[in-house]
């Protein structure tokens, strides 16, 4: 286990280090049936450390990776948040925030199966605040393999604020990874970036045309790659499983056959398998099995859990990674 990177002496830094800006505390409950007035009973509340880096962080680790995580707090959501990231082993380079932490809630329906998510923006960071952030980035003793940016932007914080990151990300020679959409996504690929993954609805929405077939997704991805935005796309497809573009090569996974619990984050652990194996030095088509298998992983595990080791481990051998027919069309 590492020393905490924000402490005094530290000699390096883990080979993944993430930052999460718009970091949260998920509940989740169960609930009989979801109707509106009536007081509605549930289950005793599940708490876990989320926003999307925090949540790279979690499922890298637990696949072996060697990560330390970025994010501020606030109030006393944030101690809990703190409090439950270092309880999972996760060193915490944490900046203080004015504004209390914010919580996500999700409610599962017994009765139907169905899930219902509550996803909060976040209280508004002053700029003293993000900025904090970017110079624990800055400041890091010594250069990580991977710098991930994830997860939303709250209010008050710039759009190109993961741009802002690419640049640091680029200063300490650390290949720069992002997991957002919209506006924050389209300023960082003005910066450029290592890899990209978006899902395909972010992807479309972000280039405005549907992308229904994988002819279409690998043209979108290598158009983004010729123009130098990004050195590859991990384009997540849900049901349909998994792309991975870069210039040279288009990797399709086929969906695994699995017995769907919540699609909670499904893509925070897609991206975590993918970081713990590119960190260990395995090659992309085995560090994209590795992400197929972590993210079905976290669709088999109950609530806003996320992908579980053993599970991982016994899916990997069932994943089927092929060349994409439609590249050499």
């Amino acid at each position: 286990k590492t020393t905490n990177p924000s402490g005094t002496g530290q000699k390096r830094v883990p080979d993944i280090v993430t930052l999460t800006i718009n970091p949260a505390i998920d509940i989740f409950v169960n609930v009989e049936h979801v109707e509106p007035t009536r007081k509605l009973r549930c289950s005793p509340p599940k708490r876990d450390p989320g926003g999307g880096g925090i949540n790279v962080a979690r499922a890298a680790h637990r696949l072996g990776g060697d990560v330390a995580a970025i994010y501020p707090t606030g109030g006393a959501l944030g101690k809990l948040l703190h409090r439950l990231v270092e309880r999972e082993g996760i060193d915490s380079v944490v900046t203080p925030s004015h504004v209390e932490t914010r919580e996500n809630f999700t409610a599962y329906e017994e009765e139907s199966g169905l899930q219902y998510r509550f996803v909060l923006p976040g209280s508004t960071l002053h700029r003293a605040e993000w900025e904090a952030c970017l110079d624990k980035l800055a400041t890091l003793p010594a250069k990580p393999k991977f710098v991930v940016a994830s997860g939303s932007i709250p209010p008050g914080v710039p759009d190109d604020f993961y741009a802002m990151v690419a640049r640091h990300a680029k200063k300490l020679g650390a290949r720069m990874v992002l997991d957002t959409s919209g506006a924050a996504l389209g300023a960082a690929l003005e910066e450029g970036v290592a890899l990209i993954k978006p899902n395909q609805n972010e992807l479309a929405e972000f280039l405005g045309k549907p992308l229904n077939r994988d002819a279409e997704r690998i043209a979108a991805c290598r158009k983004l790659i010729a123009d130098g935005r990004t050195q590859a796309v991990a384009l997540t497809l849900g049901e349909e499983g998994a792309l991975l573009v870069t210039a040279g090569e288009a990797l399709r996974a086929a969906p695994l056959q699995i017995e769907v619990a919540s699609a909670v984050g499904a893509g925070d652990s897609f991206l975590g398998g993918l970081m713990a194996a590119l960190a260990a030095g395995q090659s992309t088509k085995e560090a994209f099995r590795m992400a197929v298998a972590a993210g079905s992983a976290a669709v088999m595990s109950p609530g806003t859990e996320l992908c579980r080791e053993d599970d991982v481990r016994r899916l990997l051998a069932k994943v089927k990674i092929s060349e994409a027919a439609e590249a050499t069309r």
